[in-house]
């Protein structure tokens, strides 16, 4: 079943890489269908795997990549559709197939122990991948303003030049995204944090490991921090542009080994 929505996700970046080369407008068209065709799919899926386990499956760190690619899939339609603009549709497409290769190998909804049934639990883990989403289309975005940026700055205006919007558009681009991710980031920080004390008492092992010591909380405030210094400095002391594309890709590689690594690997509170 989650092959559907990697088979379809995997034809976007197929049809957003040809739009991305030759600009055809028509294959742009198919890209966004095939994405939303694999966008409707997960969302599906996930709605049968909720009816299935009787809660959202949010529980485990597949399941996690799961609904964090759906919900960047959702967000970049939104983004897409809302300023007509496919440019990064490539860069996204490509992400959401290589994290959704994880939850296709491991489809199994893992059950929800009681310790997980707070609604601060759902609302923590909610705001953290809508965060993640959010500064993942600001890595794309960072991405692709380098990469003008050192076109323009060779004085070779060609493949890249014709095809990004321009350098202020996707500056103003990234900083929406840091702002938004940082937002629900910090929520999510907070909310979690609340959540923590109150099951710090269980008898439960993974509650009694939920401290600073932990590497998946570690690397979440780091995170926190990376990015809280991304959104001051660009209003305090002007840290946009160049500077502040090489902060949102540093900060979503943080992210990206905090989900897969130590998701799977190194957490002792976070291994449900």
């Amino acid at each position: 079943m989650h092959l559907v929505p990697l088979l379809l996700y995997a034809a976007a970046t197929a049809a957003y890489v040809a739009h991305f080369a030759w600009r055809d407008p028509r294959v742009g068209r198919l890209a966004t269908a095939a994405l939303g065709a694999g966008v409707l799919a997960h969302t599906f899926l996930i709605g049968m795997q909720t009816v299935e386990a009787g809660h959202a499956p949010l529980v485990g760190t597949s399941a996690a990549i799961s609904a964090f690619v759906w919900l960047l899939g959702l967000s970049y339609l939104y983004v897409e559709l809302s300023s007509d603009e496919r440019a990064m549709g490539a860069f996204v497409a490509v992400l959401l197939v290589a994290l959704d290769v994880i939850p296709a190998l491991d489809p199994t909804v893992t059950p929800r122990p009681p310790l997980l049934r707070s609604p601060l639990f759902t609302v923590h883990v909610v705001s953290m991948l809508f965060a993640y989403a959010s500064f993942a289309l600001a890595f794309v975005l960072g991405i692709t303003y380098v990469l003008l940026f050192n076109e323009i700055k060779a004085k070779h205006l060609g493949f890249f030049y014709a095809r990004l919007p321009s350098l202020h558009v996707l500056d103003v681009m990234n900083g929406r995204a840091i702002t938004v991710g940082w937002i629900f980031l910090t929520a999510g920080v907070t909310i979690g944090g609340i959540w923590a004390t109150q099951i710090h008492s269980s008898p439960d092992p993974r509650a009694q490991a939920m401290s600073v010591a932990d590497p998946k909380i570690l690397v979440a405030l780091l995170s926190w921090g990376i990015y809280s210094f991304a959104f001051f400095a660009r209003r305090a002391i002007g840290w946009s542009g160049r500077r502040a594309a090489w902060l949102s890709a540093i900060g979503f590689v943080i992210v990206l080994l905090n989900f897969v690594p130590v998701g799977f690997f190194l957490t002792k509170s976070h291994n449900f």
